[in-house]
């Protein structure tokens, strides 16, 4: 049991924010900070500071253990409604009994083969901690099962040496940071900087009762008015909403990933140096930004043609290129019981020359070599079925290179608010 939080945590830490607003009306996309960046006089087994620089170590998700969580509003506003039958239906079995066996089988296979490829580049890989996620647990707010621990991008962000755990919107995430709390330990006792941001009570405040009734219409109705299924009585965020850029760091508003949250990590991240901007995006249920937007190289970002950046052109007077990726070539009849077709686009950088890509997506292949990377391809297909690709079932803990920026600002400027 957890010991609740209290009700005096909004008032004496948040500032207020638009119940159903798209956008920080006071601290929006492009804040800048003119602050000196604390600089770690002691060595650390984490530095990342963005997507690209060459990978030396990496944490690949696992899939054991994985169980289906229950159809909660989170859960109902971050899925594709043909499926919300099937967590009905298997809700705290394990996913390896809700899905064909072969899949299952093929999916294992999947992830097998990426940490073999991972490792033949010289990139130590590193597993999280199997745990039991059918295990009904309790707080003082709410009881639920758990999920797995299949994709690390969403729980852990990597910021210089610095591990910061993420909140973790879903209920059945709540414990998720158990599978990795081992690895994290030896990191911080080897000299990395550990950061758990505050979690979040999870109860009625945060979710928006009104997603528990909903049908696709009314979910589509409720996002065209920019109503998530998360308030912001209090921050919450998902890690895989956020994608770095040296000193600079993207977000979006999702229905994991509150104002509040990006706030809690603009104003923690700020100190050193570090800007945090707001991207938005028109999707109907928008959860992690991997597989909208993304960054590949110094001056390359590819973005989701059905729901485009709407800073785009802010960042090519930065000096970026943002061009769009193609549609996505996964059949129709590909189950994928979490995430969509897009999840083609989630891609992960070896370094700025290479990147991991399906092996099926020749046309992102394509796309890639274009401008100057060369793809990898790698059998993924299967693992996109339960919600993530390179991206999400992996965390890069190491890549040589330092803080630096990318964009040049002084061009186009950087708005307060976004239009």
């Amino acid at each position: 049991m957890f010991k609740s939080l209290g009700t005096s945590f909004s008032t004496t830490y948040l500032k207020t924010y638009p119940v159903t607003g798209r956008r920080l009306s006071n601290s929006g996309a492009f804040q800048s900070y003119s602050v000196t960046t604390k600089s770690s006089s002691h060595s650390s087994p984490v530095c990342s500071w963005n997507e690209w620089d060459p990978l030396e170590a990496i944490i690949v998700g696992t899939p054991e253990g994985a169980t289906v969580p229950k159809l909660l509003p989170e859960v109902k506003a971050c899925t594709a409604s043909q499926q919300w039958k099937f967590f009905e239906e298997n809700a705290g079995k394990l996913w390896a009994d809700s899905i064909p066996r072969k899949h299952w089988q093929k999916l294992e296979d999947n992830i097998k083969g990426l940490v073999l490829i991972l490792q033949n580049e010289g990139i130590e890989v590193v597993r999280p901690t199997p745990i039991d996620f059918q295990k009904e647990y309790q707080t003082t707010d709410f009881k639920s099962t758990g999920f797995y621990a299949a994709m690390p991008r969403d729980f852990l962000l990597i910021v210089g040496d610095e591990i910061i755990e993420a909140t973790m919107t879903w209920r059945s995430r709540f414990f998720e940071y158990v599978a990795y709390r081992p690895l994290i330990i030896q990191y911080w006792r080897d000299g990395a900087q550990w950061t758990t941001a505050p979690k979040p009570i999870c109860g009625s405040n945060l979710i928006d009762k009104t997603y528990e009734a909903i049908d696709e219409v009314h979910r589509n109705s409720l996002m065209n008015s920019y109503q998530y299924v998360t308030t912001e009585s209090e921050p919450c965020f998902d890690a895989a909403d956020f994608i770095r850029a040296g000193r600079d760091i993207f977000a979006q508003r999702s229905q994991v990933t509150n104002l509040a949250g990006i706030d809690w990590l603009r104003r923690h991240l700020a100190p050193k140096g570090i800007r945090v901007h707001q991207l938005t995006f028109r999707d109907a249920r928008p959860m992690h930004i991997d597989a909208t937007f993304c960054l590949v190289k110094p001056g390359l970002a590819i973005q989701n043609p059905d729901r485009p950046c709407d800073q785009a052109e802010i960042l090519r007077a930065a000096g970026w290129k943002v061009v769009n990726a193609p549609p996505p070539l996964i059949k129709d009849d590909h189950p994928l019981w979490l995430g969509s077709k897009w999840l083609s686009m989630n891609t992960i950088m070896l370094d700025e020359k290479r990147v991991l890509v399906e092996k099926e997506e020749t046309t992102l292949q394509e796309l890639y070599r274009a401008n100057g990377v060369t793809p990898i391809p790698v059998s993924m297909r299967y693992a996109n079925s339960i919600g993530g690709g390179f991206h999400c079932w992996t965390s890069d803990i190491r890549r040589r290179g330092g803080p630096q920026s990318y964009f040049d600002w002084s061009c186009g400027g950087i708005p307060e608010t976004l239009v």
